[in-house]
């Protein structure tokens, strides 16, 4: 094995259920690397018992925490949610402090990814950011992915358009890698539950015809996710023969009124499904295998659920400048238009079509190739940014 002393020292930062699902084999990737050291710290949702505690599931996966930040205040408010920013960083300061990191792996645009983004950054340690250059328009979740792609000194995007979009940010093309999703590494190596495995598992009975709803708010709207709840629910209640598994959101803003919300709708209708503030990774890929459609707007309904062959019912503006896949329905937030798009993907023609779909996403060995960059990149000029000028680029190409 490599000198302890000389393994290069990886701080990987995961702060939700879906962001660690993302994560997983590059985790795994780094961990089984004799020449590096995983550092793998845990905050945000992974930590609130209102979100299931999930670090114990992590750990379960055989990883070690090397330490749990703080930074979730029991708060789905704007006020409280910046302040747990501010929390993060103070909790992420300490212990970078203390564990010297050679190099911070963050994924996505979360608020707690952005506390830890900026406290690398103040204390000098360079950063790979994962999945940047993508757009969410309805979300405040859209300027905190593009001002860590400026923290950041090395990129890892799901596209090539979004290679194009960081690059056109000013960072170096040399340092923008696209590589594709690495949460899509677990359709080739992720065993999955059979329907029966896993309906002891969950408690629950699939019927003949089976939705998977995950909505999350529109964190840019002012108006709250009442209105759209109650569009999505009598959309649902015109399929009264179909069973609903409906998973919890995020620590979004106004997050937990969706979550009574259905609550509320399940004790009404105790035999329409079961709700679950957190699947898990591999119930979550096991459910798609058994569903007929997945509803809401998550973003894994663009980019995993297409790689299993089903229809995305993909709601609202959460997504809005997100690439999709040809089995993917956009609509707009209201239950007429839920139904249409629910029924055109239960049409025989557009189920024949799902043998076919075409998606914008590259997967294969992706956690690997990322691995691979963090292990042998020179790490001693990456915290020094030059701003590539796209318009001088083109000038000089004319000229």
């Amino acid at each position: 094995m490599a000198d302890q002393k000389m393994r290069r020292k990886i701080a990987v930062v995961t702060g939700s259920r879906a962001e660690y699902g993302l994560l997983y084999w590059l985790l795994k990737e780094i961990q089984n690397d004799p020449e590096l050291e995983l550092q793998l710290l845990v905050t945000g949702m992974h930590l609130s018992p209102e979100f299931g505690l999930t670090y114990r599931l992590i750990e379960q996966d055989g990883f070690t925490i090397a330490a749990k930040v703080e930074s979730q205040l029991s708060s789905d408010t704007s006020v409280g949610i910046a302040k747990s920013v501010g929390l993060g960083v103070i909790g992420f300061a300490d212990v970078y402090n203390y564990l010297e990191p050679d190099l911070i792996v963050l994924l996505g645009d979360r608020f707690e990814i952005f506390a830890a983004a900026q406290a690398a950054m103040i204390t000098r340690i360079p950063i790979a950011h994962v999945f940047g250059g993508e757009g969410t328009e309805g979300l405040i979740d859209e300027p905190i992915r593009h001002a860590i792609t400026k923290l950041a000194a090395l990129h890892f995007v799901a596209a090539d358009v979004y290679r194009r979009r960081v690059i056109q940010l000013g960072e170096l093309p040399e340092r923008v890698y696209s590589f594709g999703s690495p949460g899509l590494d677990h359709l080739d190596k992720t065993i999955l539950l059979n329907k029966k495995e896993l309906e002891k598992i969950l408690g629950f009975t699939f019927g003949k015809l089976n939705f998977l709803v995950t909505y999350h708010n529109v964190t840019l709207q002012r108006d709250g996710p009442q209105q759209a709840m109650k569009e999505l629910l009598q959309a649902l209640d015109y399929f009264p023969e179909a069973k609903i598994i409906f998973t919890g959101t995020n620590a979004d803003t106004e997050g937990r009124i969706i979550n009574r919300i259905i609550e509320d709708y399940l004790i009404k209708y105790p035999n329409r499904g079961k709700f679950f503030i957190s699947l898990g990774l591999v119930n979550y890929l096991s459910v798609i295998k058994q569903i007929d459609v997945v509803i809401g707007n998550s973003s894994s309904g663009l980019i995993e659920i297409p790689f299993l062959g089903r229809p995305t019912i993909n709601i609202g503006d959460r997504q809005k400048g997100r690439l999709i896949a040809s089995s993917v329905i956009n609509c707009p937030e209201s239950s007429t238009a839920i139904i249409v798009a629910i029924e055109h993907a239960l049409a025989p023609s557009f189920q024949d079509a799902l043998k076919d779909i075409v998606t914008p996403y590259k997967k294969g060995d992706v956690s690997y190739r990322i691995k691979e960059v963090i292990k042998k990149i020179p790490l001693e000029k990456l915290i020094i940014k030059n701003f590539y000028d796209i318009s001088l680029q083109l000038n000089s190409v004319e000229n």
